[in-house]
């Protein structure tokens, strides 16, 4: 039997060796470095240096987390009174209930020591556990932004494959220039102009949607589930306009570098049908930098979009974190930034760790 035809000696560099007393019916097992090992080694090593600087990064957001947020002009003991009349001795017993009069190095490394065991302290305005305050507001940024993320990424790819196909076509200049426009739109802006057209009405168009919140109020079952549904359509309607200009122009400019590859035109050649190519040849190889993006895009749904949930009031992290930067709310801001910064970076490595295993000419 060849080599060949023997899958267990492509592992090897050579043939088995002899057993210990040189009779090659007692050779032991093939030995394991081979190709497919050294490939395994490699790829342990570039996992570990991902893992190694997904550390890192999570030190420096750590870092970044205290000290940033102290720059925020205001004293947020003064900010907790409300504008009320309180005395010195009242003010200096507030900062040393919350650590406030500790020297900061000193506040860092009682911070530091909290997050390590997952407590992120207590909010100053609402006087509950920043951890308590981010669950409670966490299933409303995942309902929207989930939302938003699975269509923008679907109707992206869809999108930047027709128009990557077509190339030069009025339809590919039509979605392209709309997809620069739109990508270049402030989301913030873009709601606004949503909220004052079919919101509050402008000429022959009727006020249809609400102006913000998740719910009206009042409503159970499954009446429940369509007002806020209804609330949901214009925030999604703004994000999905966003995310999937970007995914668009990603998925199209991948897919045209792919066009001219050889390999097509040898699967034209042997006279495969055009969607045949397209969907069984090119779009698999193009839609690696689209799934690099749609991991990042991932983390960022935990992160929610704060300007977007301010501008329709809702209930998630961003509206939270906007609520938290008003104050300041030293302990909420960090903990919010601290978890939106965590997410992304989760999914960054973990785009990079699943990108080898998708093309093997990465990590080598």
């Amino acid at each position: 039997m060849t080599a060949d035809s023997n899958p267990a000696l492509l592992d090897t560099e050579g043939p088995p060796g002899p057993g210990a007393d040189g009779d090659p019916a007692k050779a032991g097992p093939a030995s394991a470095r081979g190709p497919r090992a050294r490939n395994t080694r490699a790829y342990l090593l570039y996992v570990a240096g991902k893992l190694g600087g997904a550390i890192v990064s999570l030190f420096a957001v750590l870092v970044t987390s205290f000290f940033l947020f102290r720059l925020i002009p205001g004293d947020p003991v003064k900010q907790m009174t409300g504008g009320k009349r309180v005395s010195a001795e009242q003010l200096a017993a507030m900062r040393k209930e919350f650590g406030l009069d500790k020297p900061v190095m000193a506040q860092f490394w009682d911070y530091t020591g909290k997050v390590l065991s997952g407590d992120f302290g207590t909010s100053y305005q609402f006087h509950a556990p920043v951890m308590e305050k981010i669950t409670e507001a966490l299933p409303a940024t995942l309902l929207l932004t989930g939302t938003a993320y699975v269509l923008y990424t679907l109707l992206g790819i869809w999108l930047g494959t027709r128009t990557a196909w077509r190339n030069g076509r009025l339809g590919d200049r039509l979605n392209t220039g709309l997809a620069l426009t739109l990508y270049s739109v402030p989301s913030f802006w873009l709601g606004l102009l949503l909220i004052i057209t079919f919101a509050v009405g402008i000429g022959p168009i009727p006020g249809m949607f609400p102006t913000g919140g998740l719910e009206s109020g009042g409503e159970t079952g499954f009446a429940y589930v369509v007002d806020v549904a209804h609330h949901m359509v214009l925030p999604v309607i703004t994000l999905v306009a966003v995310g999937y200009a970007q995914t668009l122009l990603v998925m199209r400019s991948s897919l045209l570098d792919e066009m001219g590859g050889d390999y097509l035109t040898t699967a034209r050649a042997k006279g495969l049908r055009d969607d045949l190519v397209r969907r069984r040849h090119a779009v698999p190889n193009a839609l690696l930098p689209t799934v690099t993006l749609m991991f990042v895009n991932l983390g960022t749904v935990v992160a929610g979009a704060i300007l977007v949930e301010t501008v329709f009031s809702w209930p998630g992290l961003g509206g939270l974190f906007y609520q938290a930067l008003s104050v300041p709310d030293l302990p909420l801001v960090q903990g919010l930034f601290f978890v939106f910064s965590v997410a992304v970076i989760l999914m960054n490595t973990l785009a990079d760790v699943i990108y080898p295993l998708l093309d093997p000419r990465v990590g080598r």
